[in-house]
């Protein structure tokens, strides 16, 4: 059934999100000085016995320097420089098994596949561990570091994210003009972040964007993983305006109104898990030329591989 407002209102709801005012300084020095640290990108081939694509895996400097790992598949033979997709991953999933997630460079793409620190161990394999505060959170990451900007999960994860656009940028085989970011879920939010920081990307694809819209998503579903959030605030109960003062430097709404991009978003009208009107709110602020694909009768699943095909043809467009 459907989980929010009706169609009509969709188009019109506006997200009563705020900014901070360091917001832009936040994200300058959390990326400067991620960008001081660690060490050079390796690239390690792997025999997956395939034919058509060579795949190698990468490790890359994130957040504080610390080592990401991820996978690079490209078809068979090429050399570069060729276009280039940043994947990222939705919530509780890693980069995956190297046999998986063939599409993109079947499609004539370099595709590099980020893994995502401290998750992997939902529904895929992951293999890169978060190294960051600990306190008190709700299992899962959503409230990891929750109460302070500094320590939330997500500014390590979102600076993966943007460092992985530098490290594909740094191999030969990438044309480094021509780089667009995608995601679904998690890995749409994290694309519209990285569309926003990283102000020259290509193009970007975000399907189904979670990380969007916090006042509202908190409070609208009793889905995970939102409602870690309303967990926590259960039990915390004082911590609120600590709590929604981190969120904003995190939200979906903020990075759209930065980032420029010819962007492609989806969002399902019988989501659950990430609300429609949260959706609607990141894609009526987002700067760049913007196209959404509304489907009525699916839930977080959105478009499958309908979603994959149009994403396709949007990139091929963006990045010929």
């Amino acid at each position: 059934m459907y989980t929010d407002l009706p169609e009509e209102e969709l188009r019109r709801y506006r997200s009563d999100q705020t900014e901070p005012a360091d917001f832009d300084e936040f994200w300058s020095a959390t990326l400067k000085q991620a960008r001081s640290l660690g060490d050079a990108v390796a690239v390690v081939p792997v025999d997956t016995g395939l034919r058509t694509i060579d795949t190698y895996d990468v490790t890359f400097p994130g957040f504080g320097g610390q080592p990401v790992r991820a996978w690079l598949r490209v078809p068979a033979g090429r050399t570069g420089p060729l276009p280039t997709v940043v994947q990222y991953v939705g919530y509780g999933g890693g980069r995956g098994h190297e046999l998986e997630n063939l599409l993109i460079a079947s499609a004539g793409f370099a595709h590099l596949h980020m893994d995502t620190r401290g998750q992997g161990s939902g529904w895929s394999r992951g293999d890169t561990p978060d190294v960051g505060p600990a306190g008190p959170q709700v299992p899962g990451v959503m409230t990891r570091g929750i109460e302070d900007p500094q320590t939330y999960y997500y500014r390590r994860l979102f600076t993966d994210a943007v460092r992985a656009v530098d490290a594909a940028r740094e191999l030969d085989v990438v044309d480094p003009s021509r780089v667009a970011v995608l995601g679904g879920s998690q890995g749409g939010g994290t694309a519209l972040a990285v569309a926003a920081l990283v102000p020259d990307v290509t193009a970007v694809v975000a399907h189904v964007p979670f990380l969007c819209d916090f006042p509202r998503a908190t409070v609208i579903t009793d889905a995970y993983p939102f409602r870690e959030i309303a967990d926590y605030l259960a039990t915390h109960r004082h911590r609120r305006d600590a709590v929604h003062r981190t969120l904003s430097y995190f939200d979906g709404v903020n990075f759209a109104r930065r980032a420029k991009a010819p962007a492609r978003f989806s969002v399902a009208l019988m989501d659950a898990i990430v609300p429609p009107s949260t959706v609607y709110a990141a894609f009526s602020e987002y700067a760049g030329p913007k196209e959404l694909q509304v489907w009525p009768y699916n839930g977080h699943e959105a478009g499958a591989i309908d979603d994959d095909e149009a994403a396709l043809a949007f990139l091929r467009s963006r990045l010929a």
